[in-house]
């Protein structure tokens, strides 16, 4: 970025809008273009993931919250009492609540991009849970936070539900895993959901529905940037596209565009050709001891592991290793 739009962006933006413009600009000039997937979740986008999650095709929401369920008992006897469980990436707590109303947990804290969201599903909460302290931190979860004070003596419980680590490239999820460890400290555990290796076939359609929802999520994307940063994408250039790559075990989601066609944005111009994509999301699928060797490398030990009847998905618990 050059010196120009970055002076633009120090006067327009606060310390996140400039993080947003900043890598915006960044990812569309790379060769091929790309865009962090954290940035789908404004409250528009993380509305449409919650839609997403209850889809017919989309099988690692129900298959996770099968697990929860079935598996509460054996999950809250693992998590030490008066605990704090600490969620990264919240959304809509969905999963959180099963969690939270059958262990004995002191606080939740959720952290979440999205703050009008967040706290819009925190006062919920408080409703709902009266004797539970809500400490949610509007926060990107994948960059260090600290958490509030009352909370330090408390153990700590990771919550990182819904393979959200699949996101990130494989050396960044070893060091996402380390940083959790320092966030909660040495003594922490971790709740983390995990998506298994299954047929395409199955894979695909989750991330290309019937009903077009997980193309709008993809495409909320340009839509935000058009609104928070003054860009001129025309949304229908772009289509959706979802694929499975299988030599990297990820699915890939991407933004094609139409046509040639050319995207103002920040005072920077962008070129498209007829083809050309912009990858917005991965989402590594893993054996369940290809994610074990990871967690070792990053600190964590298996404690166990559970799976849903069919084996689409898994939910592990680790416990910080020496």
């Amino acid at each position: 970025m050059d010196l120009q739009i970055a002076d633009r962006l120090s006067t327009q933006h606060d310390h996140h809008d400039q993080d947003f413009a900043r890598d915006v600009v960044q990812g569309l000039a790379r060769q091929p273009k790309r865009l962090p997937p954290k940035y789908f979740y404004d409250a528009r986008g993380s509305d449409l993931f919650e839609q997403i999650t209850k889809l017919p095709e989309y099988y690692p929401t129900r298959s996770e919250l099968a697990i929860l369920r079935d598996r509460a008992c054996e999950i809250a006897a693992l998590i030490p009492h008066g605990a704090a469980l600490v969620e990264f990436g919240a959304g809509a707590f969905t999963k959180a609540r099963i969690v939270l109303g059958a262990a004995n947990v002191a606080a939740y804290v959720p952290v979440d991009i999205s703050a009008e969201f967040l706290n819009a599903q925190a006062r919920t909460l408080r409703c709902d849970f009266p004797r539970l302290e809500v400490h949610p931190i509007a926060a990107d979860f994948t960059a260090p936070f600290a958490l509030p004070p009352p909370l330090r003596t408390l153990p700590k419980v990771g919550f990182f539900p819904g393979s959200t680590l699949g996101n990130f490239e494989p050396d960044d999820a070893v060091r996402f895993l380390r940083q959790i460890r320092g966030i909660l400290g040495e003594d922490a555990r971790l709740l983390i959901g995990i998506d298994l290796e299954k047929d395409e076939q199955l894979l695909v359609p989750a991330y290309d529905d019937a009903a077009g929802v997980t193309a709008r999520f993809n495409l909320n994307l340009l839509a935000r940037i058009n609104r928070e940063l003054g860009g001129d994408f025309d949304l229908s250039a772009f289509t959706h596209r979802a694929l499975y790559n299988e030599a990297r075990h990820r699915i890939e989601m991407h933004l094609v565009s139409r046509k040639p066609q050319t995207v103002r944005l920040l005072g920077q111009r962008f070129a498209f050709r007829t083809g050309e994509s912009i990858h917005t999301e991965n989402s590594y699928k893993f054996g369940l001891e290809r994610f074990q060797e990871m967690a070792r490398s990053a600190g964590w030990r298996s404690q166990t592991c559970w799976t849903d009847a069919a084996r689409l998905f898994s939910v592990h618990a680790l416990a910080a290793s020496g």
